[in-house]
């Protein structure tokens, strides 16, 4: 299996975090990349070798982010012969894990268009912040699912988020925020300032 980061943070990404749970919970192989600007060639001759490719991206802006779009379309432009299976692991900041699925389908869009089979989806909700609370366990259940799904070839959908109401979950979101703006210098007042274009 090939990990794949599409990240634009990739380096110092949640992305990175999953990954590397990924890996823990993986006995075959596998092998980690991060998209850069300058290495899809590379990573399109890495896939020859690979029967899975595992995607691991956050959600921006209701799908997948323009690292990852960039270096798909050039896979779609590329010589490959080999077609693995492409699976996804995808993660907003919302609560809700069902604000991936635009971003899943996007995916699968291209698998369909290009000749890939798609795999197994994984949807985190609450990504931004589940790794460093005490739900921190939900996520790696459902990794270990879908890490086994793959090796297995039994392709599922999976998903979790933090078991917390809407309301709890944006009051801990403002006091989390209000706290990063203190230690950068910035009042919660400057961060609800409207910026004039």
């Amino acid at each position: 299996m090939m990990i794949v980061n599409g990240s634009p943070r990739a380096p110092r990404s949640n992305s990175k975090r999953y990954a590397q749970m990924i890996l823990k919970h993986d006995n075959t192989e596998a092998r980690y990349f991060e998209i850069i600007k300058t290495n899809h060639a590379m990573l399109c001759q890495e896939m020859e070798s690979c029967s899975d490719v595992l995607l691991v991206f956050p959600l921006y802006a209701d799908g997948i982010p323009s690292v990852l779009l960039d270096f798909l379309k050039d896979l779609e432009k590329s010589n490959t012969k080999n077609r693995p299976v492409l699976s996804v692991l995808v993660n907003c900041g919302f609560i809700e894990w069902q604000q991936n699925q635009v971003a899943v389908e996007m995916v699968k869009l291209f698998c369909s268009q290009n000749g890939y089979d798609f795999g197994s989806a994984l949807s985190i909700g609450s990504g931004e912040a589940i790794l460093d609370t005490p739900f921190r366990y939900l996520v790696d259940r459902q990794i270990k699912k879908l890490v086994i799904s793959i090796q297995r070839k039994e392709y599922k959908s999976f998903h979790t988020t933090m078991p917390l109401s809407k309301k709890m979950y944006i009051r801990a979101a403002n006091r989390y925020w209000t706290g990063r703006g203190a230690k950068n210098g910035i009042s919660r007042a400057e961060m609800e300032r409207e910026i004039d274009l």
